[in-house]
């Protein structure tokens, strides 16, 4: 009998164990998410564990003394409480106004029937709540971070995720999430989730569709899986989003085809272009020229910073051969591109700049680890500088007051506009690294575009491991 033939044969058949139930599969699952960071503490050294875990409750323990002082009012959160109430009570959900400011809704009827849930429970608990759950997704979000730059070394990773949980409160676009209870940090996550999934995964893109479904802009993410060669999880995260669209028009009918023939193209319900809580490249723009609408100008050079960006995203990942991290700066060059193009970008929308950060710390610290004879300081001063950035609540300190905006000065523009140049300059910066590793390996500086193998990031870092990449 030949070697095929017995495989076949009924008795090689019946000799197979039976299929876990589907149950136990599920509890298997479980069991391994819950005890994974239990076990990446235990791995963990435990002087330097001990020590950064000191560094983040002090941290925590000022911010919680500092906001009890600042007023939070987590204006957003009663935004969303309201959504879900109008969805619940069959009232008009764009009709709604809220809050002193006279807030509108401004979500897809989808996302307003997610926050149903929030109207169970009172607002003072839901501040503790949000605040509490805010600082669990920063955890995951520095995880995932790390997991996409692959960087350090896996038992060192605990630390990183703590200590960014500690203190990255004090980054502005964090702290501004926390402040106003925002959901940045919930769609950064299911966006990060997703692209840090195995190609080979069929469910990869649900997460960016839900994401796009929330809130569009996400959507950009559906086109660099397409241009990045995920052709399947691109037109996945599409089809996700027309489900979460379908969904909405069912239910909400009313709500859905006034969102999508009317309010959608209202941008006087999001707020003021020209503020500088708006760190688009739009917002820049209008500052700049001193005008409420900076017209055909601003829509020009954001269409332009789209398409380059997302030819650099792409370039990045086609690059993986000779790139090191190569889908981390194609993630990221995807994620700022996204927040400089859309029409507004508030400052909470840049939690992005803990991924963006997580990597520039990995190109620092391979640049460090080089002999002294060809280190150099590049990237310890660009991952530096753009850390101070986001540190230095800039455009806060110069704020004018009132029609001012329109009329700043020179030497105001850059603080007022501090997010644009840094989003501008990391892109600039992912162009030279990816141009500087194909010359160096002797590459072509273009290559023709080509189906990805599978894998995904796990794969592509592998693929880099070799010496001659690092």
């Amino acid at each position: 009998m030949t070697a095929v033939q017995d495989e076949r044969s009924p008795g090689r058949i019946a000799s197979d164990p039976a299929p876990a139930p589907l149950s136990d599969r599920l509890t298997q699952r479980l069991t391994d998410t819950v005890g994974a960071p239990v076990r990446a503490l235990r791995e963990a050294p435990r002087r330097p564990l001990l020590a950064v875990s000191a560094v983040a409750l002090l941290s925590l323990v000022v911010y919680a003394v500092v906001r009890h002082f600042v007023h939070t009012s987590m204006v957003d959160m009663v935004v969303y409480r309201a959504e879900g109430a109008a969805v619940a009570n069959g009232t008009d959900l764009y009709a709604l106004r809220v809050t002193e400011w006279n807030l509108p809704a401004t979500y897809p009827p989808f996302a307003a029937m997610l926050f149903v849930p929030t109207t169970w429970f009172p607002i003072p608990f839901l501040r503790v709540a949000i605040t509490l759950g805010n600082l669990g997704l920063l955890a995951l979000l520095a995880h995932l971070s790390f997991k996409l730059v692959g960087w350090p070394r896996r038992e060192l990773r605990p630390l990183g995720v703590i200590l960014v949980t500690g203190c990255g409160v004090w980054l502005e676009p964090v702290f501004t999430t926390l402040r106003y209870g925002q959901i940045n940090l919930a769609l950064a996550c299911l966006i990060l989730w997703d692209l840090t999934r195995s190609d080979t995964k069929r469910s990869k893109g649900i997460a960016i569709g839900i994401a796009a479904g929330i809130k569009l802009t996400p959507g950009l993410f559906a086109v660099y899986l397409l241009i990045t060669g995920r052709i399947r999880a691109a037109f996945v995260a599409g089809l996700t989003f027309l489900g979460t669209f379908l969904l909405g028009a069912v239910t909400l009918p009313d709500a859905t085809w006034g969102f999508w023939t009317k309010y959608l193209y209202d941008s006087s319900r999001v707020g003021k272009t020209q503020i500088v809580d708006n760190q688009s490249l739009r917002g820049a723009f209008a500052r700049l020229l001193h005008t409420a609408d900076p017209g055909t100008v601003a829509t020009l050079a954001s269409g332009l910073v789209a398409v380059a960006g997302l030819a650099v995203a792409a370039w990045a990942v086609r690059s993986a051969h000779w790139l090191p991290r190569a889908e981390a700066w194609g993630v990221c060059c995807a994620a700022v591109t996204a927040v400089l193009i859309s029409p507004i970008s508030w400052t909470h929308h840049w939690v992005w700049c803990v991924p963006v950060l997580v990597l520039l710390a990995a190109e620092a610290s391979v640049e460090h680890a080089r002999p002294a004879a060809v280190r150099r300081l590049r990237w310890r001063a660009a991952f530096w500088a753009t850390l101070v950035a986001f540190l230095s609540f800039a455009m806060w300190a110069a704020k004018p007051l009132g029609a001012a905006v329109l009329h700043m000065g020179p030497l105001r523009q850059l603080p007022t506009s501090v997010y644009p140049w840094v989003g501008l300059c990391f892109l600039v910066a992912a162009a030279i690294r990816i141009r500087a590793r194909r010359r160096s390996a002797g590459a072509p500086l273009i290559r023709l575009p080509a189906q990805r193998d599978g894998g995904g990031p796990d794969a592509a870092r592998g693929r880099q491991q070799a010496p001659a990449a690092r």
